[in-house]
């Protein structure tokens, strides 16, 4: 990543409607006691707590946490030896109070985040923390809600993971507001308290040293190339070694049961963690033999997010059925952790490997018009209709495989149930 902001992150950053962001837009200061709260703490331990507004007290005091929430959060810290203030560097998502009319606390507004998110990014900058905690839906909406474009989300979504947030360069973790935590059942002390037992060993651990995926994903175009990389796979077990294969397809829809007007579009393979190659669906009958000997070997374990689209779509438009598959990583991810919105494909890549928004240019030609009708064609063949459309197509079908398969990984591991018989890379 070239800088700390992307010039789309920092347009999104600097305006609302159109029209340039400031305090004097937003105008909590006028009421505030302290207005533009500086940041608070020792920063001992690299630790920035991001809370979500100042409260009455934290206003007469002119320092964040100072009220009864801040004394839940001091005890919770104190009981996993971090200490709030020393250890810790703390802000709030927006730097002044928000009141109501009558003078009592308020949520932050969406304009009055945006408004701040800019101070927040500056002070990320200049202090560059190892570990980010966003406590509450105010927090992660600041931090993440202007990358993140698709729905965010409530709080239950994103708390409890540690995510290697490449843009930021530090994990970020997403826990509840103590607030929260004080008006709730002991069950949910019990959540909080665990997820913010992780941020003492996080802060410990190095942030991860990424690869660039999208210049791990091979496009192929030439007829040689595609049968090269069939080859190199493993196809048709040419090879004794056993192994794994993650596919992933784009197709004109989300059903393939009429293919006088579905499409398979184009396809990805990977067989390991460094590399992916994608191609447009082939035609020569030299390179589907070997594509057929490839998905039917039995010597090859199968990986798919939802291997149900997959097998479905090989079944209608290719005319075989998929053999050996040993792992599919939606399931696999319910199956780990069965909240609601956690499993796609996208939010993992976030969560997991700190990958944000690889597909925001192509999402919404998958998408159909009729969106009840699940025979629907999208709009996809009006993106390949141009060079520039197709590249784009085949990096997101080869990242999507690199990623189910590097996903796949981390699953089996985790379960400790890597198929028989299959040889790590």
């Amino acid at each position: 990543m070239e800088g700390f902001f992307s010039k789309a992150e920092t347009a999104s950053m600097s305006s609302f409607g159109g029209r340039p962001l400031s305090c004097f837009q937003c105008g909590l200061f006028k009421t505030a006691k302290t207005p533009k709260m500086e940041p608070y703490g020792d920063f001992k331990k690299g630790i920035l707590n991001l809370g979500e507004a100042p409260g009455e007290t934290d206003d007469a005091k002119g320092m964040p946490w100072q009220g009864k929430a801040g004394k839940v959060l001091q005890s919770a810290y104190r009981r996993i030896g971090i200490d709030l203030f020393e250890d810790c560097l703390n802000i709030n998502s927006v730097m002044c109070r928000p009141i109501t009319d009558k003078g009592s606390n308020r949520e932050p507004s969406p304009q009055e985040l945006m408004c701040c998110r800019m101070k927040v990014m500056q002070i990320i900058d200049a202090y560059k923390p190892k570990v980010i905690v966003a406590l509450g839906g105010s927090a992660v909406t600041s931090l993440i809600g202007h990358r993140w474009r698709k729905a965010l989300g409530g709080i239950s979504r994103w708390r409890g993971w540690t995510i290697p947030d490449r843009d930021l360069k530090a994990w970020v973790c997403p826990v509840f507001h103590p607030s929260y935590v004080m008006r709730s059942e002991q069950e949910v002390e019990t959540i909080w308290e665990a997820d913010l037992s992780r941020i003492k060993e996080i802060v410990e651990t190095p942030f991860p040293d990424h690869p660039d995926e999208t210049k791990q994903v091979r496009i192929l175009e030439d007829r040689d190339e595609i049968i090269n990389a069939l080859n190199s796979m493993r196809a048709g077990g040419l090879h004794p070694d056993p192994s794994l294969l993650a596919f992933d397809y784009e197709t004109t829809g989300l059903k393939p049961h009429d293919t006088s007007i579905h499409k398979l579009v184009c396809m990805a393979f990977c067989d390991s963690p460094n590399r992916a190659y994608a191609f447009m669906t082939p035609k020569h009958r030299s390179i589907l033999r070997r594509l057929e000997r490839l998905l039917t070997s039995e010597d090859i374990g199968k990986i798919a997010q939802n291997m149900k689209f997959e097998h479905s779509w090989t079944h209608n438009a290719l005319g075989y059925e998929v053999k050996n598959w040993v792992w599919d990583t939606m399931q696999a991810t319910h199956i780990l952790d069965n909240r609601r919105q956690i499993t796609g494909l996208k939010f993992q890549a976030y969560v997991q490997f700190g990958i944000m928004d690889y597909d925001s240019e192509v999402s919404p030609y998958l998408e159909s018009k009729d969106k009840k009708n699940g025979n629907a064609v999208n709009r996809v063949e009006e993106l390949i209709k141009t060079e520039a459309g197709r590249r784009k197509l085949l990096l997101y079908c080869g990242m999507d495989a690199l990623l189910e398969y590097k996903l796949a990984e981390m699953q089996m591991r985790q379960v400790g149930m890597w198929p028989m018989g299959v040889g790590l890379k």
